[in-house]
């Protein structure tokens, strides 16, 4: 597998994490991002390092950091809110209305019959995630749409949530919060795909990544919708599971 780059300059790279690819080493084993961290040095003598990370089936962008002196300014941008994302999630249902702003505070929750998963609550850490439709195929109980999240915070599997909450129907082939749990009912991972990716820095460029759209997003019916316009900034992210 190669792992194709988005972005390179000294300091960072921006890689299309494919899905399925765990970004963390799985307790029970198996293949990960690390097995990558080699071939992704180009010369350097340092393994690059994530700075955030994504979900195993959340496809695109992921920021690496290339010395630790850039990975603590990165982690920092993120603090500030110089950081901005969009991503492209599928879903199977239309909503109500074509934009809006989902805000449901999240909390997680464990039980020994379905694991851990986030909800909705009052006392949960504040959660906002903006959102557009940009396009629906299919007729009557049949639609499926195609949605633009810019999530303004950066909680755990926020996005997955904010969909089944917000707009009503989970993301298409979510196996924790989707119909029947443990399974990928309707598509052979979660459909949600990290499109762009944005680090304002001082002194230097901004960091600007867009991936490609996912194969597996037009074998589903839908379309390449275009670059995305500049993603706003993000409030940093509380765990290295969040969507993204």
């Amino acid at each position: 597998m190669t792992i194709p780059i988005l972005y390179e300059d000294g300091e960072a790279l921006v890689i299309d994490k494919p899905a399925g690819l765990p970004v963390d080493r799985p307790r029970r084993g198996g293949p990960s991002l690390d097995d990558h961290l080699d071939e992704l040095k180009l010369g350097f003598q340092r393994r690059p390092m994530p700075v955030h990370r994504l979900d195993t089936d959340t496809s695109g962008c992921l920021l690496l950091a290339r010395n630790p002196k850039a990975l603590k300014r990165f982690n920092k941008a993120f603090e500030d809110r110089l950081v901005g994302k969009t991503y492209l999630a599928v879903i199977d249902a239309e909503p109500s209305e074509t934009s809006g702003t989902i805000e449901l505070s999240l909390s997680k929750i464990s039980s020994a019959e379905k694991g851990w998963r986030m909800i909705a609550a009052k006392k949960g850490k504040p959660a906002i995630s903006h959102w557009e439709l940009l396009e629906t195929i299919g007729e009557g109980d049949r639609k499926r749409s195609l949605i633009r999240f810019r999530p303004e915070t950066g909680r755990t599997h926020q996005l997955r949530v904010h969909a089944l909450l917000g707009l009503g129907a989970p993301l298409l082939g979510d196996p924790v919060y989707g119909p029947v749990r443990g399974q990928n009912k309707g598509a052979p991972r979660t459909m949600l795909h990290a499109e762009t990716i944005t680090v304002e820095r001082d002194g230097k460029p901004t960091i600007t990544a867009r991936a490609p759209f996912p194969e597996d997003f037009v074998r589903a019916g839908l379309s390449d919708p275009g670059p995305a316009p500049i993603a706003g900034c993000e409030a940093a992210p509380d765990s290295p599971d969040n969507d993204g």
